[in-house]
């Protein structure tokens, strides 16, 4: 086991043949959205439009402060980034789909691009997008 026994898994489908600048982008999408669909309104004396509140998870906030360890790995097409957010979600586990809505790459047709998954402890995600998971990977 590391010392550091967290981390987040960012996918991105291959077969869109995005732009490295591209794929960065929608995986930085995906990554702050897991925390940014935590938001909860802000508590009494806090001004709304200067505070922003999110309620995380113990894993979540031993990752903020720890490093903050990302994987960024491919996978084949729009199924398996479907297939792992899904799983993601039936285990429990922190996740963001990321559609994006096409206006400089995809024709103007909004695309599903990208799936944080984490962060979350190591053992909970492997077998999902780990060597060996559910979902065939390769490291970008």
């Amino acid at each position: 086991m590391t010392d550091r026994p967290y981390k987040q898994v960012l996918l991105y489908r291959r077969d869109l043949n995005m732009r490295k600048g591209k794929i960065a982008a929608q995986c930085a999408h995906a990554s702050i959205s897991v925390f940014l669909q935590r938001e909860v309104p802000a508590p009494a004396g806090l001004d709304p439009a200067r505070a922003m509140v999110l309620l995380v998870d113990p894993a979540m906030l031993a990752w903020a402060r720890h490093g903050q360890a990302k994987i960024v790995l491919s996978v084949d097409d729009e199924a398996a980034l479907v297939r792992a957010h899904a799983l993601a979600r039936e285990a429990g586990l922190p996740t963001a789909l990321i559609r994006d809505a096409g206006h400089t790459e995809f024709g103007g047709v909004p695309t599903l691009t990208a799936c944080a998954i984490g962060p979350a402890r190591i053992e909970d995600i492997d077998p999902i997008t780990g060597p060996g998971g559910v979902v065939a990977t390769k490291l970008a």
